[in-house]
Formats: structure tokens, C-alpha cells, sequence
């Protein structure tokens, strides 16, 4: 039968698990982290196991709160919750060895199933402390372990890491990597994701509150100007009424003819991880990204979804010409609106026209219109069945989705082929990195109308009403409508925001953006252009045979000799007279020793008295000597060389 757990050693044992959930607890919803903490914390404090009829009901009621949590989808992120959960029930059942055991070894799972949510620097942060802990944990649990005083402990554990730490970089550097990664259930990780196929009012809302960053863009020449930043997204063609979304065959589309201007920029963008295909680049794009292809309405689509941090290169020109002309088909399409639906501004687009038929003076004319009654908020309230209508004549208040939905039913009700454009608009230039950082709430959309003759043109309902909201979509809104002190609070910390982003940017760049494509030109310098695997291998052996060598040399190091130096002489003066055979038994005294070796090596005797005397002085009758003395005995014993003995000697005395 297992032991039981001291009070102590069970404590630590649940301090280490715990450690070991922290990463993973901090990327549930809040509400779900608690009630799991409470639930754990409920099993620590507890006397004695819980029953088994109580386990059944609490793991039964975990579970379904996790589903629910997650929305009843099977994925990722609800499996590494349902094991989190798990994981916590254990301090309820943890009271012998056996339990502590399995306790710790089901932690290790929780760094690395954080590690599969999120790589940034905080999550590795965490997780160092966690492997301490589990390791100190570990080390009291084995077998006839003796109690170890608390700053031992963490200096043994500590250098456990330390050695491991040349194997692990060999391994993140050399090791063949897989293009794609190893699971390959859906991630379902909604927290963080991309534009989407979709544009409705209430759907965005989440986007524009959300100040993570989308995308980091580097400018090697000439730097646009914030305005002219629109950052292209995917092209929403179909309406429903209420809805906008692609079209079906939108993939199949061939690129456009295209006639750039005379501005051309080139740049570099990082793109967080959106688990889905759509790249985002500067309208209007020349070119399309290695790996991907552009789509008929400059849509640039990846050939794999988005799941790690992406950058890739582009060039666009503002004031490029394209797609002068359009196929019957590609007009009925952009013509085409929900029948019955918005029937007052349908008819108004059709008055409009009569009186106005130029589109160019007649898109003046909306914009007119809704600069001069219309309020821009995201606060903008609910619509009906005929949601345009409704938000044309009656609310005239809402954000970008609403204007830009507006706008080109209005056009298309007018003969104007129209349809709407989703990304992200301007970006915050941050100063100490020498980039620009394009938040997620930087989600915008505008609209594109075709002129004949002329091609696509865009124009952005949005900028004529609130043309600040265009390029820091909440930050103003807040500032103007609330006068709270959160505006000026960020702008007094923004130059600790932009160090903070400069790191986490540095580290995106030299861990998370190290994928396989830049792992095979790794050996450039050495001639090789493109690894082949069989190349990778071969530098990870000698990576692996190194870091090897280099845990060796720790181990030894942890393992010197740290007596005092003359104690170290004098072993080193044993040494030499081993390799002769002449080998001091352990419990012989140093001048017993040193007048054997006097009597085997005639020639060396006075010598071997003499120093044998020195240190045997210093060493148990408490003479006292001056740090030259020190350093000549020292010297003496060292450089002593000895010739082979007279005689063999026998009995492992010699």
C-alpha cells in the first residue's frame, strides 16, 4: 500500500500542479476559471478523499459546464479545458505517494496544451516556474528522499533545467519541422479571429472593442500616408437583406486587369494567426504573396488556413485602375438586391438617379446626405425586417457596417454596380519598434462602385460622417462620448505599450515566426540554399552531439571538487603517485602515506617527507601559514613528478 503524504510534501505536490494550470487557466473564459479554481481549491482544503458518488456528480457537472463554456463544439480548445477540469478535480483524491505521483505527472500536460493555444513570451514565462515547482515536487517523492532544506531544493531543481535547456534549443532550431501541425481536430478558438465571410451590423461588435493586434506592416521605402492605409479584406458581393457575404465561385474568379499608378509600396506584414485563408493586403495589391493566389475581387487567399503568425511581403499602388470592364453576369450580380425588401430607399436611389445620372455626383450626393444627418456610434440601436430602411429614415445612427451596407444597396438600387469591402483601416505607428501595429478593433469596412470606363472606385461612406472614427475606430469614440480618463490614461502609457509590443514583436519574429520554411535556410551560410530533411537531420546530430557535450560540462561542474585548494594539491599529489602505483589507502594518514612513498621511491624521499610534513602540519596540527607559504605548498605538491618504485607493492598499498 502507498504511503501517505505528509501535510507539507502534499501541499507542495498541489502548489506544483497548480503552477502548471496557471497557463492554461488564464486562456478559459474567466467564469469558467473560477468555478474550476473554487471546485480545486474546495478538494485541497478537504480532510480526506471525497466519496465516489460526490466525484461522479462533480466531474458530470464540470464537464458540462466546459461544453457549455465552448458552445457544445468539440475542438481544441474544449478538450484542453475538459482535461484542465480534470486535472483540478485531482487534489480531492491526492493523499498517498501514489496519488502525488499521478498528480504530477497529468500536470505536465497543461504547459504544453497552453503551448498549443498560445506561444507569446507569458505563457513561457509561466510555464518555467511551473517545471521548477514540478521538478522540486518530483525530487522529494522518490524513494528513502531525504527532507532537503527550501533553497537547496530550488538550486538542484533549477540546474535540472539548466542542463536540459542546450538539448531543448538544439531541438527548437535544428530539428526537422512539419509544415502543418500534428492535431487535426478544429481549434474553434473564437477569441481572436479573422474578418470572416460574413458582414452584419451586431456581428462586428465584439471586432471593434478588441485591442489585440491583427497585423504588424514595416515599410522598406516610402511610407502612405495613415488615410490612404486601408488594409484589404475579403469582398462581400451577395445581400440578403439583412446579410452581406461572398460570392460562390469567388475563388475560381481570375485576377482582374489592372493598370497601376504611378505610387507603388512595397512593405512587410506579420499577420497574427486567424485560422482561416484570408491574407490582408494594402489596396489595391500587385502582387500576390508566396503560397497564396489573388482572387478576382483582390482578395489574397492562402493556400493553408492561417494558424500560426504569417509574414509575407507585398506591393500595391492606391491609385491603380482595375477591371475597366464587366461580364453580364458579374453586373447582374453586383446589381442584384433581396426583392420586397427596403421598398422607401430603393425608391429615393431611383429619384436620385433621374435627377443626378452621373455616379461620380450622385455618390456626392448621398455622402452630402449623410454628413449632414447622420450620427456615427456603435451604440447605434436595433432595425427591422427592412433594416436599411430603417436605419436610413429612422435611426440614422450606427458605424461602418451600417453605412457602407447602405450606401450600396442605395447604388445598387440606382444602376450603380456596388458591393462591400471588409479589412482594417490606418494603424498606430509605434515609434521604438519602426512599425506599424494595426489593431483588431481597426476593423473597418468601406465600398466599391464600378464607373464605366473607369473600373472600381473606392469610397468610404463612413469617413463622410466620421472621418476620426476611420482610423482609431473606439479610442476617439470613447474619448468624445464618455470623457472618461481611459483616453488619457493610454496616451500617457502608450510609449510603455509600444516597448511592451516591441518585445513581444521581437519574440514573434525570432520563435514564433521560425516555421519550417525559415528552418531550411538556416544552412546558408554553409552553402546550402534550401535544406533538404536528410540536411536537417544530420545538423541536428551535430546541434544534438553539442548540446550534449555542453550538459556534460555542466554535470562536471555541478560535481567539482570545491574543497579548499591546498586540500586539492594534496589530491592532486595522490594522483600522480597513483599512476606509478603507489595508491593511498583511504583511512591512511597523510604522514603514514608519505613515509611509504619515502621508502618505494629512495630517489624522491626527502621531498615526499618534506611535504607530506607541510601539509600534514597545516592540516590536523593547526599551523598557521601566510598566503605565500600557502602558494608554495600549493605549487610543490602540484608539480611533484615521481618515478616508478623499486619494488611492486601488494595488498592495494602500493
Amino acid at each position: 500500500m502507498s504511503a501517505p503524504l505528509s501535510r507539507p510534501l502534499r501541499w507542495l505536490c498541489l502548489i506544483a500542479a497548480l503552477t502548471c494550470c496557471l497557463p492554461l487557466l488564464l486562456q478559459l473564459p474567466p467564469w469558467l476559471a473560477a468555478v474550476l479554481l473554487a471546485m480545486s481549491a474546495a478538494g485541497a482544503w478537504s480532510p480526506r478523499q471525497w466519496p465516489g458518488a460526490l466525484r461522479l456528480l462533480v466531474t458530470i457537472a464540470v464537464a458540462g459546464l466546459v461544453f457549455a463554456a465552448f458552445n457544445f463544439r468539440v475542438g481544441r480548445d474544449t478538450g484542453c479545458a475538459g482535461l484542465l477540469a480534470m486535472l483540478l478535480l485531482k487534489p480531492a483524491e491526492t493523499f498517498v505517494t501514489r496519488d502525488a505521483r499521478s498528480l504530477l505527472g497529468f500536470s505536465l500536460f497543461a504547459p504544453f496544451a497552453a503551448f498549443l493555444q498560445n506561444q507569446g513570451p507569458l505563457t513561457l514565462s509561466l510555464c518555467l516556474p511551473a517545471l521548477l515547482m514540478t521538478l522540486m515536487a518530483w525530487s522529494r517523492l522518490l524513494p528513502g528522499a531525504a527532507p532537503v532544506a527550501w533553497p537547496r531544493l530550488l538550486r538542484q531543481s533549477a540546474f535540472a533545467l539548466l542542463i536540459a535547456l542546450p538539448m531543448a534549443l538544439a531541438g527548437f532550431w535544428l530539428f526537422p519541422r512539419l509544415a502543418s501541425p500534428l492535431w487535426g481536430l478544429p481549434q474553434l478558438s473564437n477569441k481572436h479571429m479573422g474578418l470572416g465571410d460574413r458582414m452584419t451590423p451586431n456581428e462586428w461588435l465584439d471586432v471593434l472593442v478588441d485591442d489585440t493586434p491583427a497585423l504588424r506592416v514595416r515599410f522598406p521605402g516610402a511610407t502612405p500616408k495613415p488615410e490612404q492605409m486601408y488594409w484589404r479584406g475579403p469582398a462581400l458581393t451577395v445581400f440578403d437583406g439583412q446579410a452581406w457575404t461572398r460570392r460562390d465561385d469567388f475563388e475560381m474568379l481570375p485576377p482582374p486587369q489592372m493598370q497601376p499608378g504611378p505610387t507603388r509600396i512595397r512593405y512587410e506584414i506579420t499577420l497574427e494567426p486567424t485560422e482561416q485563408r484570408d491574407l490582408v493586403l494594402l489596396d489595391v495589391p500587385l502582387s500576390q504573396p508566396e503560397n497564396s493566389r489573388v482572387t478576382g475581387e483582390l482578395t489574397a487567399r492562402s493556400n493553408e488556413p492561417v494558424n500560426n503568425l504569417l509574414r509575407y511581403t507585398g506591393e500595391s499602388s492606391p491609385d491603380a485602375l482595375f477591371e475597366p470592364e464587366l461580364s453580364p453576369y458579374d453586373r447582374r450580380l453586383l446589381l442584384a438586391l433581396p426583392p420586397g425588401r427596403d421598398p422607401k430607399l430603393r425608391t429615393l436611389a431611383l429619384q436620385w438617379r433621374a435627377q443626378t445620372p452621373d455616379p461620380l455626383a450622385l455618390t456626392k450626393r448621398f455622402l452630402g446626405w449623410i454628413r449632414k444627418d447622420f450620427q456615427y456610434t456603435i451604440s447605434a440601436p436595433p432595425v427591422g425586417i427592412d433594416a436599411t430602411d430603417d436605419f436610413m429614415f429612422q435611426t440614422r445612427q450606427g458605424f461602418c457596417q451600417h453605412f457602407s451596407s447602405a450606401f450600396v444597396v442605395f447604388m445598387r438600387a440606382a444602376g450603380v454596380p456596388a458591393r462591400v469591402i471588409t479589412g482594417y483601416a490606418g494603424g498606430h505607428y509605434n515609434k521604438i519598434g519602426g512599425y506599424w501595429l494595426v489593431y483588431r478593433k481597426d476593423a473597418h469596412a468601406w465600398t466599391e462602385i464600378w464607373i464605366e470606363g473607369h473600373g472600381w472606385l473606392r469610397v468610404d461612406p463612413t469617413a463622410a460622417v466620421a472621418p476620426e472614427n476611420i482610423l482609431d475606430t473606439v479610442d476617439d469614440l470613447r474619448k468624445r462620448q464618455d470623457q472618461s480618463l481611459f483616453g488619457q490614461a493610454q496616451e500617457q502609457f502608450q510609449p510603455m505599450f509600444d516597448i511592451a509590443d516591441t518585445l513581444r514583436n521581437g519574440w514573434n519574429e525570432m520563435v514564433l515566426g521560425f516555421n519550417a520554411a525559415r528552418q531550411k535556410n538556416l544552412l546558408r551560410p554553409l552553402g546550402i540554399k534550401d535544406a533538404e530533411a536528410w540536411q536537417l537531420v544530420i545538423a541536428f546530430a551535430v546541434g544534438a552531439a553539442f548540446a550534449l557535450a555542453v550538459t556534460l560540462w555542466l554535470l562536471q561542474r555541478q560535481h567539482k571538487d570545491r574543497s579548499d585548494p591546498l586540500i586539492r594539491a594534496w589530491r592532486t599529489f595522490g594522483r600522480r603517485l597513483a599512476r606509478v602505483g603507489i595508491r593511498k589507502a583511504p583511512e591512511e594518514a597523510p604522514l603514514s602515506f608519505g613515509n611509504r612513498v619515502a621508502a618505494l621511491l629512495p630517489d624522491n624521499a626527502e621531498t615526499v617527507l618534506r611535504l607530506s610534513r607541510r601539509y600534514c602540519d597545516w592540516r590536523y596540527a593547526g599551523l598557521e601559514l601566510s598566503p605565500p607559504q600557502r602558494q608554495e605548498l600549493i605549487r610543490d605538491l602540484r608539480q611533484f613528478r615521481a618515478g616508478r618504485p623499486q619494488r611492486k607493492t601488494s595488498g592495494g598499498r602500493s
